[in-house]
């Protein structure tokens, strides 16, 4: 009969185009929806929020605030994106990388906008999931297109502009690329998060009762860490060009504050590659204990079979079937009065014979107490303690 298959996440399907295709080539999911279209634009003690029904909206807020924060739920929809693109003159190919959603995090700059590629860590059924960021700088706007998923991580940013907490309201877009950015890297804390809890959990359970559950636990998570990783790991080179390279869309004060998230994505690297080792580090001690568990029960049934070895031979010699008045070497004890009990007897000294052997030889029991020879239970040096120390 069949192992069921432990449950695992499915894998994703990406749309991609056709081989042989133009470059910048949208490809539009099938029965895909407008996306949800949610604008932010301030500048100072101005500030205006608004969910357009159409991207031919855009043209009533383009140049009236210092800053737009165009939102996008959604990238399936290709006349949509057109129309986004048309109207901030974003470069075919990077739109074409917004609808291909397994990109690596990247920075690429263009002639009048920089384009950004990350990953937002969410928890889906307890498992860390990641979802496609993309992110468009522009010296009076800023683009981001999500796969449309529920709960992003820009609710806290959302609040300081609207509260205008802060000095975000006061400064421009590529702050507020910061700030989106920023929120994306402390996504990942939480995911991490629940991962050294768990990892705490099932050592404990691996140290106590080694079962198959266990070992799938710390494979699910060394999946998890593997898709954190490819989350975390590409973000390091994008904040390292962000902050080195000049760029004219962003200013030397915010390099200041990019730097921050740098450190925080190393920081992030530095946890992984520790649970990481962690998870090796459990399921050696899986395997171990697995391997400590069958030697217990083959050492239980060794001695089962020693301690019969010897009882099976007394009984096979008396089960012969010599006639003892054919010669008085053939058994004479068969005669005796008690020879029936006194086999018994025999048997049952042979028995207590080789338990209390095996129990002074420390294979059953407590073993033997430490300065009488053998090895003591705990595993330390036999012998007295002057024997000890000279050793």
């Amino acid at each position: 009969m069949r192992r069921p298959r432990p449950n695992r996440p499915a894998r994703k399907r990406h749309r991609h185009a056709e081989p042989g295709a133009a470059p910048g080539t949208l490809i539009s999911a099938p029965g895909a929806a407008p996306p949800a279209l949610h604008l932010m634009a301030y500048g100072g003690s101005e500030f205006h929020e608004a969910r357009l029904e159409s991207a031919a909206q855009l043209a009533d807020f383009r140049g009236r605030y210092r800053v737009l924060w165009l939102d996008v739920e959604g990238v399936g929809h290709v006349a949509t994106l057109e129309q986004i693109g048309a109207a901030f003159g974003l470069h075919h190919l990077a739109l074409e990388d917004v609808t291909h959603t397994a990109q690596r995090a990247k920075f690429e700059a263009y002639d009048d906008h920089d384009f950004i590629v990350a990953r937002m860590v969410y928890a889906h059924e307890g498992a860390a999931e990641t979802e496609q960021l993309a992110l468009f700088l522009g010296p009076d706007f800023v683009l981001t297109f999500q796969d449309g998923k529920p709960h992003d991580c820009f609710d806290p940013l959302r609040e300081r502009l609207r509260k205008r907490h802060g000095r975000i309201r006061d400064l421009g877009a590529d702050y507020l690329a910061y700030s989106i950015l920023d929120a994306v890297v402390d996504s990942h804390f939480p995911a991490l998060e629940r991962i050294s809890d768990r990892l705490d959990e099932i050592e404990d359970q691996v140290l106590v009762t080694p079962t198959r559950d266990a070992a799938m636990r710390i494979h699910s998570l060394k999946r998890e860490l593997l898709t954190l990783r490819r989350a975390t790991w590409p973000l390091r080179e994008v904040f390292n060009v962000m902050t080195r390279d000049e760029s004219p869309r962003i200013c030397g004060e915010t390099r200041l504050f990019l730097r921050d998230c740098y450190d925080h994505v190393v920081r992030q690297m530095d946890l992984i590659e520790t649970y990481r080792e962690m998870c090796a580090d459990m399921m050696d001690l899986y395997l171990s204990g697995v391997s400590q568990r069958m030697n217990e029960v083959m050492k239980v049934l060794t001695l089962i079979a020693t301690i019969f070895l010897p009882l099976t031979f007394i009984a096979g010699v008396y089960g012969m079937n010599f006639d003892p008045d054919a010669s008085p070497w053939n058994m004479p004890e068969l005669r005796w009065y008690l020879g029936y009990p006194l086999s018994l007897a025999l048997m049952a000294a042979t028995t207590i014979g080789m338990l209390v052997y095996f129990r002074r030889k420390g294979w059953i029991g407590a073993g033997r107490k430490p300065g009488h020879g053998g090895t003591p239970p705990d595993g330390g040096v036999a012998g007295t303690p002057a024997d000890r120390n000279h050793r």
